[in-house]
């Protein structure tokens, strides 16, 4: 009778194998990467992915400032902070922010292609991004990750 029942096998904690992978952003599309990025972070690149276990790798990510965008986005793309007081809307366009934070493009495009819950977040923490060429992750390791 055992033979005709076969029951799903789920990941767990104690079950994942976490990897480091490190992705140059030289002249790569902000969108296409990010979502990319994305599905690694929630592990739908492994065989046992379970949407409901954060099953995902750490990815690091350089030359953040180096990324380009597709179209007028560089010009037309409007990034907005609300901070909850009247007339707290601030708003920048995607070369300002990208001149000045160039992490933070990354961080916003990645984070919105997440989950919007408690394993969201635990996944946006496996994120890393430097604007530059160099990062303190080299202990851990981590393999170039290729589109």
């Amino acid at each position: 009778m055992s033979k005709l029942h076969f029951t799903t096998k789920h990941a767990n904690e104690a079950t994942v194998q976490r990897n480091w992978y490190v992705v140059d952003g030289t002249n790569q599309t902000v969108g296409r990467m990010c979502s990319k990025i994305a599905a690694v972070l929630r592990g739908k690149n492994k065989a046992y992915y379970t949407p409901h276990v954060d099953c995902g790798d750490f990815v690091i990510v350089t030359n953040a400032g180096k990324v380009k965008f597709t179209g007028n986005k560089l010009e037309d793309k409007v990034y907005q902070n609300f901070s909850g007081y009247p007339g707290g809307l601030r708003e920048e366009i995607a070369k300002d922010l990208l001149k000045r934070r160039p992490e933070a493009v990354i961080e916003r495009a990645v984070k919105g292609m997440l989950p919007k819950n408690r394993l969201g977040r635990k996944m946006y923490k496996k994120l890393f991004v430097y604007a530059g060429a160099e990062h303190p992750h080299t202990a851990q390791q981590p393999k170039e990750f290729k589109f």
